[in-house]
C-alpha cells in the first residue's frame, strides 16, 4: 500500500472529513513517528507494533567499482517489531 491508497481507504472509511483533512491527519501521523524517531525515542502502537532505531557501527566497505576500501560511518537506522496481534494475524489459517 502507498501513502495515496492509505488516503483513499481513509477517505472511504470517514465520508464526514474532507480529504484535506484526511491528508492533514495522516502527515501529522508521520511527521510524529519520524521526530520521535529522530530524538531517540521509541513508539509504540498497542496491536500493531513498534518504531525504534538500532545504531550501527562503523565500519570499512568496498567501493563496487574499484575496489577500493573506504570507511563508512556509524548512523542510526530505523526499526520495526510487529505486535503479538499483528503477528497473529499473519499466521491465522
Amino acid at each position: 500500500m502507498i501513502r495515496s491508497e492509505l488516503l483513499q481507504a481513509l477517505a472511504k472509511e470517514s465520508p464526514g472529513m474532507r480529504s484535506e483533512e484526511i491528508e492533514r491527519v495522516v502527515d501529522v501521523f508521520f511527521d510524529e513517528i519520524a521526530k520521535r524517531l529522530a530524538e531517540g525515542g521509541r513508539v509504540e502502537l498497542r496491536g500493531f507494533g513498534a518504531f525504534s532505531t538500532r545504531e550501527r557501527d562503523a565500519r570499512k566497505g568496498r567501493n563496487p567499482r574499484t575496489g577500493e576500501t573506504v570507511e563508512v560511518p556509524g548512523k542510526k537506522v530505523p526499526y520495526f517489531k510487529a505486535g503479538k496481534e499483528m503477528r497473529q494475524r499473519l499466521n491465522a489459517d
